[in-house]
């Protein structure tokens, strides 16, 4: 029931899909057999089947939201790659990659450009701390077309948390920069062939990184005792303004939302990937009681 599992996921987000998008984050790869199992679906009223989309309800304002968010993603799309570039150039930037709704194919008025970014080992908190200064002072820390909310050391590049949601970011990842680096990221999460059947991700058009000669020598600078004692000192600052600001937030959503070590940084305060297990969770729940049709129980 993976092809159900898949339209109950993106109903979270009113995002209808196409056979060939389901056949893609199923683990048989057989779209005949996949069809079949949705004509069977369909038959039990369990989804719908509106022109060539499969959702859990008849409403074709999300067939045409889709349609208007995946003309609005080309463009958006032009820009994150500017944008990656740039992220690029920073000191000790290994990697840049855009998830969330863009890497989906989907962009709307409302939607951010997020980015997913690798750093040098050991220097993580430093490289955070030189981009959002810039996003603070240089962009109004806008974060329309520069948002920033994982980092990732290429020291540790495994995902500890194993779910469907995080599955998803991985991939529907877009690798911009940093072709070598995630080559071994991918490496190091084969567990998604596991929920999505294989995955082989597509790194033709990821671009090395090339930094300027300036970029390399703040570099080498920071490449010393003082700088480790630095990048303590920002993932102190940094940690310890999180705490105040968030002390209402449960221990356990901390350590999720905003998981601070030192190969990671993520800044997710609305702890989105809790809700959409949950709200996921819920829907497996309704499909029981309606359609008493089981489906196993997902796991933040």
């Amino acid at each position: 029931m993976d092809t159900l599992k898949t339209i109950l996921y993106f109903s979270i987000f009113n995002y209808p899909l196409k056979l060939e998008e389901i056949c893609n984050f199923s683990i048989t790869k057989d779209c005949e057999t996949i069809r079949k199992n949705l004509d069977e679906l369909v038959a039990q009223n369990v989804i719908i089947k509106v022109d060539d989309y499969y959702m859990v309800d008849a409403n074709r304002n999300h067939i045409e939201k889709r349609k208007q968010g995946n003309l609005m993603a080309v463009e958006a799309l032009v820009k994150a790659q500017q944008k990656a570039r740039l992220i690029a150039k920073f000191p000790f930037v290994e990697a840049v990659g855009v998830s969330g709704s863009l890497s989906k194919g989907y962009y709307d008025s409302k939607s951010d450009i997020d980015f997913f970014v690798i750093t040098r080992p050991n220097r993580l908190w430093i490289c955070r701390t030189f981009l959002m200064l810039y996003k603070k002072i240089f962009l109004l820390n806008s974060r329309k077309y520069f948002c920033i909310n994982y980092f990732m050391s290429s020291a540790n590049l495994e995902v500890d948390e194993k779910n469907r949601f995080t599955a998803t970011e991985i991939k529907t990842l877009i690798p911009f920069q940093g072709k070598a680096v995630f080559a071994e990221f991918y490496q190091k999460n084969q567990w998604v062939s596991d929920v999505f059947g294989q995955f082989v991700p597509n790194l033709t058009t990821t671009e090395e990184i090339r930094k300027r000669p300036a970029i390399r020598l703040v570099e080498r600078i920071l490449n010393t005792k003082s700088g480790n004692w630095l990048d303590g000192c920002f993932k102190f600052i940094t940690v310890s303004f999180w705490k105040m600001k968030f002390k209402e937030m449960a221990h356990d959503d901390f350590k999720i939302a905003l998981k601070s070590t030192k190969n990671i940084s993520k800044h997710h305060p609305l702890n989105f990937q809790k809700k959409v297990i949950s709200s996921l969770n819920e829907k497996y729940e309704e499909i029981k009681k309606n359609h008493n049709i089981e489906l196993q129980k997902e796991y933040v």
